[in-house]
């Protein structure tokens, strides 16, 4: 009898292994399920993040270009901007060979001697990838306005500058705009707390060999001063209009 009770026993206890092995397994196998359904939800959420980001800047940049430039930053008269500087200019067609150094007398410059290229026509925004000065230069030759913009400027004010170059800019600058950051090396120091500055190469005055480069600086960024700089100093007024 007792040996009968022993062998008893010793099946029940191996039954409720067997039964605890079994729950755990199940367990496992319920966690494993979850876990495979939380990295699939996950991974169509980034996908779909993935494909929607493109989608939601498409839509943002459409209703940027419909945007004028005016509306964007501070008002003029809010932006800190000093009046129009006006430069004797000179340069020309004075095509230097590309990497040659040149010293312009006056930053950001506003015309000069330049490389025989010039930065790409249609694009109008400029962070880490900008050309170097002289390609810019020969794009002011064409009638372009330059805004050029401290390389250490926040991040939000660079991204109101980049939303600029997408607005809608004036019917005077027939699209010639590039913004571009400046950095220290690239000439003097401009005036204190000026952080923004527009350029711009004017064509010879009537009747003379005289022509002037001009430039504006301003503390903060705005395109309604933007816009009032290149309604002043339009596209065709420049040594070679017709380029670009």
């Amino acid at each position: 009898m007792g040996k009968t009770n022993t062998v008893g026993k010793a099946s029940s206890e191996k039954q409720s292994r067997r039964a605890l092995i079994e729950k755990m397994q199940r367990d496992q196998a319920r966690a494993d399920k979850r876990r495979t359904w939380m990295i699939v939800a996950a991974s169509i959420l980034v996908g779909l993040a993935i494909i929607a980001y493109p989608a939601i800047r498409l839509i943002q940049d459409s209703r940027t270009r419909n945007q004028p430039i005016a509306e964007i930053g501070l008002a003029a008269a809010a932006a800190s901007c000093d009046t129009v500087v006006d430069d004797k200019a000179s340069g020309t067609q004075d095509h230097q060979a590309e990497g040659t150094p040149i010293a312009y007398p006056v930053s950001p410059p506003s015309s000069g001697p330049h490389y025989p290229n010039w930065a790409p026509f249609g694009k109008k925004f400029y962070s880490d990838d900008r050309p170097a000065v002289p390609f810019l230069v020969h794009n002011l030759e064409h009638g372009y306005t330059i805004l050029w913009y401290r390389d250490t400027l926040p991040k939000d004010q660079i991204d109101q500058i980049e939303k600029i170059s997408k607005a809608k800019l004036p019917d005077s600058s027939l699209q010639k705009f590039i913004a571009a950051p400046f950095k220290e090396a690239d000439g003097a120091a401009w005036p204190a707390n000026k952080n923004i500055a527009f350029s711009h190469w004017s064509g010879n005055q009537q009747g003379t060999e005289t022509a002037f480069g001009h430039r504006q600086f301003c503390g903060s960024v705005s395109g309604e001063a933007l816009n009032q700089f290149m309604d002043k100093f339009p596209a065709m007024d420049a040594q070679e209009p017709n380029g670009g």
